[in-house]
């Protein structure tokens, strides 16, 4: 199973230094001894260890708060430092992005959104990011060599070869991204699904209190991300989520995009509503429109989402009965009509569902909405920084060591 996310639990006997370096950061293990209780290092691989994040920036070390002078020297403390470097964020739509410059807390330092056609090409839309990286970059009043790794999530199906993901975007040759903003920023990229990114975010903005917890995305098609212990399920080949291209719970012949027929997408997605809101002789072409007729309190709007909500709540029901997640989070566009289609998606999936999978689930709207792509790009990109793969190699730059 191929995740990415930060590990959780306690730390094993070999604890490398990355997992060291994630128990302070989550304040599990402030001091040195709680990290030697964690983990059962010995004394002398953990002051070792600690050295080298200390000695690296990764790591601050402060006073404790004062005790009673019959308590003995009070033990340091240690904390992440996570004004280290930034990291650059990007969620990616069909006609849009949203960008961001944040710290290592994942605290945005600057951010904006704007127009970019995806279509337009790569070319294009990767000078578009360069030239507002940089500009936000100058807002944040830091240097681009702080830039410790850089999210992006793309709309377009993104692929895994080794460990290497590709974005398959229609209409590009091959995958520019990775390697142009890596070479202008000098550092890592990171490329997921948008969706699956969003999914990350989602479960950042709840604190991780919600897992597993299931996105799903409602716009011009349907998507989903999963989290299960704090890390995104990707599947093979990064294949997993793709919950619009089920069969739909009812017959229909409608064409999808995807080249089959009756697929979910073709009937809930905010463009097949949009087309059956049109055939009822009501003007709308995309999910903007529906949310529009839904918020002004049109019946047939509000009756057609309502039965998308119940169609999908039919798949989601099967994932439930497999998965039990805690939380379903619905996102994108189409969440805007949250009243008939919350109804909806409860009403089956609670039905549906077995009582054990459902008693503690909720049905939530996304909390962070059209920032939950970003989030989750940050998300993807600090969790890089301080993966295994990448510390050893970022300790080495800054202390001349080899990293434990």
């Amino acid at each position: 199973m191929q995740r990415i996310g930060p590990s959780v639990g306690k730390a094993s006997a070999g604890a490398p230094t990355s997992e060291l370096l994630g128990l302070i950061r989550s304040g599990r293990a402030p001091t040195r001894n709680a990290l030697i209780a964690a983990t059962g290092l010995s004394r002398s691989t953990v002051l070792q260890r600690v050295g080298q994040l200390i000695a690296s920036g990764l790591v601050r070390e402060h006073a404790s708060p004062p005790e009673p002078p019959s308590a003995g020297r009070p033990p340091s403390m240690l904390s992440f430092n996570d004004q280290l470097g930034v990291i650059l964020a990007a969620d990616l739509g069909a006609s849009h992005g949203r960008l961001a410059v944040a710290d290592l807390a994942g605290r945005p330092l600057a951010e904006e959104h704007g127009r970019v056609e995806l279509g337009s090409g790569a070319a294009i839309v990767t000078e578009w990011l360069l030239t507002r990286f940089r500009e936000l970059i100058a807002r944040a009043g830091v240097a681009s060599r702080e830039v410790l790794a850089v999210g992006v999530g793309v709309p377009g199906r993104v692929d895994v070869e080794g460990d290497r993901p590709v974005a398959i975007i229609p209409g590009w040759n091959g995958d520019p991204l990775r390697d142009k903003l890596s070479e202008a920023f000098d550092a890592p990229v990171l490329v997921d699904n948008d969706v699956k990114v969003m999914a990350l975010g989602e479960h950042r903005a709840h604190a991780g209190r919600l897992d597993p917890l299931l996105f799903v995305k409602l716009a011009t098609g349907v998507g989903a991300g999963l989290v299960i212990d704090g890390s995104l399920y990707r599947g093979l080949h990064g294949a997993a989520g793709h919950i619009g291209h089920m069969r739909a719970p009812i017959r229909s012949d409608t064409p999808c995009a995807c080249g089959n027929r009756g697929c979910l997408a073709a009937l809930v997605s905010g463009t097949a509503i949009a087309r059956q809101l049109t055939a009822a002789g009501l003007e709308a072409k995309n999910s903007e429109d529906v949310v529009r007729l839904v918020a002004a309190g049109n019946y047939e709007a509000f009756e057609q989402v309502r039965e998308a909500g119940r169609l999908l709540g039919e798949a989601l029901a099967m994932i439930v009965s497999m998965l039990a997640p805690q939380a379903i989070v619905i996102g994108g566009e189409l969440a805007g009509a949250r009243e008939p289609l919350l109804a909806g998606l409860r009403e089956v999936v609670y039905l549906r569902s077995l009582p054990i999978a459902t008693g503690d689930l909720q049905i939530l709207p996304s909390r962070l909405e059209a920032r939950a792509g970003v989030v989750g790009a940050t998300a993807l990109a600090v969790e890089h920084v301080v993966s295994p793969e990448n510390l050893s190699r970022l300790i080495a730059e800054r202390t001349g060591n080899k990293a434990a």
